[in-house]
């Protein structure tokens, strides 16, 4: 308890939590909203930085701190603080932390005390309402006065309401304590109070005062980091966008799945906001040798369309229909030219919801050629993954079909409203739609072309697929795409009368950039296990393709249904040169049957990820070559790529390329992600290695310097003994005759997990992998699982029978072993499956 003035001078007895840490290198000035107290903040205490001193106070009239005769405004809680922190000895530096309607309070406070102030980190708050918003409905309705004074201060619905926003439910011991201070009517006055002192229009008195602040935020020039809970039903999406658009140089960490107390939600902001702090004053870290994007000759993405721009051969070929470079190339220019003239800004944000077709292809090149930027998010992370992901990137316009257009609505997605095709009136209404790209290449046609943008400025926002969390938004800038078409053209000798088929959705929209024409198969690319032989055919015969990019599980289809192809559509796969297949390993036994189907091809499957790819080439010949080893040899690192591993073993944090060494592979190029979108933890985690980004994947370098994968960082089983990685294992049972596939995981807590061997028998009916996630598991037979025991080499504690394995949702390919995880540990503990 401490005694200090409050803004009329008056002594008041203030609760206030300290760690009273000497000497400090600083101090956080923790602010709690409302209905909460300090012990929002007690995850912070823990974490601190050694050095940094902790005070996280009581408002007056909240929590312990005294109670007060009268309400207190904004302006008065602010000068409150100020007494407080100077009765405290507080003389910075100062980094205030502030959620709910201590955001406001703590920016005011760091306002009025700029010599002082180091930094500012907010949670889930608001200091205005957007424009158009008519603010938070909960607290709008807890405003209105008989349901002010009923649900915030006659009765605790307000205090217990809130915590209930969180899902899944917060501990009871945690509810109660927030509750703790508020078990009366005379200790909830404040309370109403506080969300009657919310300005929601000019006649409010403390409308003015608000305003100013919110205004004054925008000349705050310290470092600035938000964490944020996406599911809060207060301060949604459009809050955090406000926010920083008045600090634009914020850093951002998003929490999926917290709701409002995202400090309840996500207990690990604690450590984020300590390792921020621990770097407040230190060098900021390269990413990578400022060269890669300053060197000369940078050519935009869409040079090659105005070097073709009378060429008449296609560069798009769907459904039979095919569009021209010189078509393309006009279109391109015409609609940038008029998303410029309709508002659309260098460095805008552009959703887009069209499916891979011509069409896409030119809004693509045309978006950014106006210098904004492609948000991409397939249907493969499914309605609610897609939802959260284009909600998450902070869209300022979208362009889509008549059906994205009312998924986007269904979604709640921000942004103006751009339709690929004339819609009629009334659907145009309803829909909300402002423009359509017929519209915008007319207003082109007389409009000024926008200046192109350099290679440091930001091209596209793509997704990771979700396979081992929430889908992650991964920024590429021009100079880092533009690297990455150059690496491709290169590796693969890619030649101008070369064409392609793009049945692999990473590629289907280089093609422009490449300088190739191509073929998009009738088929959903995001469902890449739909394409069959002779849609593969077709759509080679379409263009005369010599090169066909596609994923794993679509080359599985079509090595299936390749009986069916007729003597045209052999012909038309015999004239192909080259296989690219990525996004999960491919099986050798599954290139010797694709050796049949594209006699005269070059096959080859490149290892890399949505942030960086390719990485590494092998062809089918090496894959032979190398032979069987410790997980799947993805071939050697490509011209310009540099690859070493962080060991699992030991306590080495530097960087290691020996070979046998394994441990996380980590790589360095020019076409490297430039960082993750509003993931400030998870991207100082990729980049813990300046210069270099750390996969998630496992594997080891060979004396031949072929890099091998053994699995996933979150995969890897911790033992009392030892690290082992699943993929050799699953290799070696697979092995079997009687097995078709095979899953190993951990199983235990972590440094004492044991291996569960689950696989598929090869006499299971029905798919041996869906992505169905549900298994029906069942413990194996004795001579399997002795038969598995023999294999393995590692001592395997359980094997367990199922009738299929889970898979990613995007690629269909990548086996699940989170989710096989959990459900083995649950069939072992008797809670259902086996």
């Amino acid at each position: 308890m401490v005694t200090a003035p409050d803004a009329e001078g008056r002594q008041r007895e203030w609760h206030v939590l300290d760690n009273g840490v000497e000497p400090t290198q600083g101090t956080l000035l923790c602010i709690h909203g409302n209905p909460t107290w300090s012990y929002l903040w007690r995850g912070l205490i823990a974490a601190a930085p050694r050095g940094w001193r902790v005070i996280a106070p009581d408002h007056l009239g909240m929590g312990f701190s005294e109670r007060t005769d009268t309400p207190r405004t904004v302006v008065q809680r602010i000068a409150d603080l100020g007494h407080l922190t100077e009765a405290l000895g507080v003389t910075g530096p100062v980094v205030t932390v502030g959620h709910d309607w201590g955001g406001i309070l703590s920016l005011g406070w760091a306002l009025a005390h700029r010599d002082q102030l180091r930094g500012v980190v907010l949670g889930n708050t608001a200091v205005a309402q957007p424009a158009g918003d008519l603010g938070p409905p909960l607290i709008r309705l807890a405003h209105l006065p008989g349901l002010r004074s009923i649900g915030c201060v006659a009765t605790p619905i307000f205090v217990r309401g809130t915590p209930a926003l969180s899902r899944p439910s917060l501990p009871r011991e945690v509810r109660d304590a927030l509750a703790l201070p508020y078990d009366s009517v005379a200790s909830r006055r404040a309370i109403g109070a506080f969300v009657a002192d919310i300005p929601f229009s000019p006649g409010h008195p403390s409308y003015a005062a608000v305003a100013e602040l919110a205004e004054g935020v925008r000349t705050l020039d310290v470092p600035a980091l938000m964490f944020w809970g996406p599911r809060d039903p207060v301060f949604g999406e459009r809050y955090l966008t406000d926010l920083l658009e008045r600090l634009p140089h914020a850093q951002v960490h998003r929490f999926e799945g917290a709701s409002h107390l995202v400090t309840e939600d996500a207990p690990e902001y604690a450590d984020l906001v300590a390792a921020w702090v621990k770097e407040l004053g230190a060098p900021s870290r390269a990413t990578r040798d400022a060269s890669v994007a300053q060197r000369s000759g940078f050519e935009p993405l869409w040079a090659e369309l105005d070097r073709r721009s009378v060429d008449t051969s296609p560069v798009v070929s769907h459904q039979g229909a095919g569009v021209s470079w010189a078509a393309m190339s006009r279109r391109v220019a015409e609609v940038a030219a008029g998303l410029a003239d309709a508002g659309v800004r260098p460095g805008d944000r552009v959703g887009l919801l069209v499916e891979p077709s011509a069409d896409l292809t030119s809004i693509v090149y045309a978006v950014w050629r106006a210098g904004a930027v492609i948000v991409v998010a397939d249907k493969g992370l499914g309605f609610t993954g897609m939802r959260r992901a284009l909600r998450g990137a902070g869209l300022d316009h979208l362009v889509a079909t008549e059906t994205g257009l009312a998924a986007a609505r269904a979604m709640g997605l921000p942004g103006t409203r751009i339709a690929v095709r004339p819609l009629n009136s009334t659907t145009r209404r309803l829909l909300g739609v402002d423009h359509d790209l017929d519209d915008l290449a007319r207003r082109g046609r007389s409009a000024p072309q926008p200046k192109s943008p350099g290679p440091d400025e930001d091209c596209a926002v793509v997704f990771t697929s979700g396979a081992t969390g929430p889908a992650k938004g991964v920024v590429y800038r021009h100079g880092q795409v533009r690297a990455q078409v150059d690496l491709v053209r290169a590796t693969y000798d890619l030649q101008a009368d070369d064409t392609f088929v793009a049945a692999f959705a990473p590629f289907s929209l280089l093609g422009p950039a490449l300088g190739l024409g191509s073929s998009v198969p009738d088929i959903d690319v995001t469902a890449p296990d739909t394409l069959t032989a002779s849609l593969l055919a077709d759509a080679a015969a379409a263009v005369d393709a010599r090169v066909v990019f596609a994923a794993p599980a679509a080359l599985r289809r079509v090595v299936a249904t390749s009986a069916d192809l007729d003597s045209s559509q052999r012909e038309a796969l015999s004239r192909v040169r080259l296989l690219m297949s990525a996004g999960a390993p491919v099986p050798a036994s599954l290139l010797e049957a694709l050796a049949k189907v594209l006699p005269n091809a070059s096959l080859h499957t490149p290892y890399g990820m949505t942030e960086a790819l390719p990485v590494t080439d092998i062809s089918y010949e090496e894959i032979r070559e190398a032979g069987a080893g410790e997980g799947v040899c993805v071939g050697r690192p490509l011209p310009g790529v540099e690859v070493a591993v962080e060991p699992l073993e030991g306590k080495s944090i530097h960087l290691i390329d020996l070979p046998g060494v394994t441990g996380e592979i980590c790589v360095r190029a020019a076409h490297v992600k430039e960082r993750y979108d509003a993931l400030w933890a998870t991207e100082r985690s990729s980049t813990r290695h300046p210069g270099w980004h750390a996969t998630g994947d496992v594997g080891h370098l060979d004396e031949q310097g072929r890099l091998w994968v053994e699995g996933r960082t979150v995969h890897v089983i911790s033992r009392s003994d030892a690290f082992v990685t699943p993929v050799a294992i699953e290799q070696r049972i697979e092995s079997l005759e009687t097995v078709a596939s095979a899953a190993v995981v951990g199983v235990g807590p972590p440094g004492a997990q044991v291996l569960v061997a689950v696989l598929v028998p090869t006499d299971a009916k029905g798919s041996r992998v869906g992505r169905r996630q549900h298994m029906h598991l069942r413990v194996a037979d004795f001579e399997l699982a002795e038969d598995v025991r023999r294999v393995a080499e590692k001592p395997v504690s359980a094997v367990l029978c199922a009738d299929r394995l889970p898979l990613d949702i995007r690629h269909a390919s990548k086996i699940d072993r989170t989710e096989v995880a959990r459900q083995a540990a649950a069939a072992l503990a008797g809670r259902g499956g086996a």
